[in-house]
């Protein structure tokens, strides 16, 4: 069934900033003439939605950060990371980090999809989320010292999770009320949200065609 949509996603916009501002903390507003001035100067980044079959279902994969002395520290995101002066390309990047960070073997021509690209105030990046799709399951070995817990949900899974609002404490929070998804007892928040925002819109989409 996936395989099908995947095959069809290049027909269809992409729901865009729209979607992803669905679960965008009010505070993403504050400053804006500043983000204006930092965008031309943030650092470029890629993260993966990777996709694989098991247990006759798609599932994906999300990654629980490990403990660093950094703003993201500790959270759920998707794999990826950085742009190296090496990558060919941003899809490389999501690649490569992904092949990284799961410790999986990744064929860095694979074919991707790209989603709308995401600013991240706090520490200033750009990130454009890419969707793979892989036709086995494959063999994870996470990288300790990167992944704190490699989390596996399904596409299904995904598609019943509703926004909420939490009161998140960290450094640039401040005891605030922030729309996040719950899966099982993690929350996923911020950037990760909001690009989950626009997959979740963009399968609602080619599900109704």
């Amino acid at each position: 069934m996936f395989v099908e949509l995947f095959s069809k996603l290049s027909y269809f916009p992409l729901p865009g900033k729209k979607a992803q501002l669905k679960a965008a903390p009010a505070n993403r507003f504050k400053n804006i003439s500043k983000n204006v001035i930092n965008l031309k100067r943030a650092k470029k980044a890629a993260v993966l939605i990777y996709c694989y079959p098991k247990k006759e279902k798609t599932y994906f994969s999300l990654i629980k950060r490990s403990n660093y002395n950094g703003v993201h520290s500790g959270q759920i995101s998707l794999p990826g990371g950085k742009f190296d002066k090496n990558d060919s390309s941003f899809k490389e990047t999501a690649l490569r980090e992904c092949g990284e960070e799961l410790g999986i073997n990744i064929d860095l021509k694979k074919d991707l999809f790209a989603l709308t690209p995401l600013y991240i105030p706090p520490s200033n990046f750009i990130v454009t989320p890419y969707l793979a799709y892989e036709n086995f399951y494959p063999k994870f070995n996470p990288d300790s010292r990167e992944v704190a817990l490699h989390i596996e949900i399904s596409i299904e899974e995904l598609k019943k999770l509703k926004i909420e609002k939490k009161i998140l404490i960290n450094e640039y929070q401040n005891d605030s009320l922030i729309p996040c998804y719950t899966y099982k007892g993690h929350i996923i928040w911020g950037a990760t949200a909001m690009i989950l925002s626009e997959f979740k819109s963009l399968l609602a989409s080619l599900e109704l065609n």
